[in-house]
């Protein structure tokens, strides 16, 4: 079964992740260790809570540079909700960077009359990529579970694999971009179609494994 590290760094919804993950057939791997990082077959970052401390814990656990080469080396990587956005230079949310993955910023939501923020519950996606792996076996504007204030904006436009509406902003639901993929929303409450996006994840990771 393929190994995938999943990045234990007080800000993500472990437990939650790995059932998903064995459903769709891996064997995850709750871990902080950068030699575990090195050792697994693919890496998903999870989170939840705000910016500056998700940054700033993962530099205290010396991870960023092991994410980094992992990424590098063409491991697939899949990060989630706040493991997408603390992939980019920064965001309006604090002062600390991000990892500065991909080239793009951190934007919140501008109020607007008749929506919530944070942007909270079932959604619909807009798939623009609908080639890229993670949206294989989906319907043409499948429903997720969004909790989120912030949303990236990525400086190439091109990475971006699924948008989503709230109110009348569009914004980056998901980006896609060789081995990294990351979604804003949480495929792991996102019922049978986040677990349908696991599954892809997983069956990429298989194929690279078994190149």
């Amino acid at each position: 079964m393929a190994l995938i590290a999943v990045v234990d760094y007080d800000m993500g919804n472990l437990h939650s992740v790995c059932k998903g993950l064995e459903k769709a057939g891996a064997t995850p791997r709750i871990t902080d260790s950068a030699k575990e990082l090195e050792k697994a077959d693919a890496i998903v970052l999870p989170g939840v809570g705000s910016f500056d401390p998700a940054v700033k814990q993962l530099r205290s656990l010396d991870l960023e540079k092991p994410i980094k080469e992992a990424i590098d080396s063409g491991k697939p990587f899949l990060g989630i909700c706040l493991g997408l956005q603390i992939l980019f230079e920064s965001s309006a949310e604090g002062v600390e960077p991000g990892l500065g993955i991909i080239k793009g910023i951190v934007r919140r939501f501008v109020p607007e009359p008749g929506i919530t923020i944070p942007h909270m519950g079932w959604n619909q996606l807009e798939l623009t990529h609908p080639k890229t792996t993670l949206w294989e076996y989906l319907p043409q504007n499948p429903w997720v579970y969004f909790v989120h204030s912030y949303y990236v904006e990525p400086t190439d436009s091109q990475v971006c694999a699924a948008t989503v509406t709230h109110g009348s902003q569009t914004v980056t639901a998901a980006i896609a971009r060789d081995n990294v993929m990351a979604v804003q929303f949480h495929p792991e409450k996102s019922s049978n179609i986040g677990l349908q996006i696991l599954s892809n994840f997983v069956s990429q990771v298989w194929t690279q494994v078994a190149a």
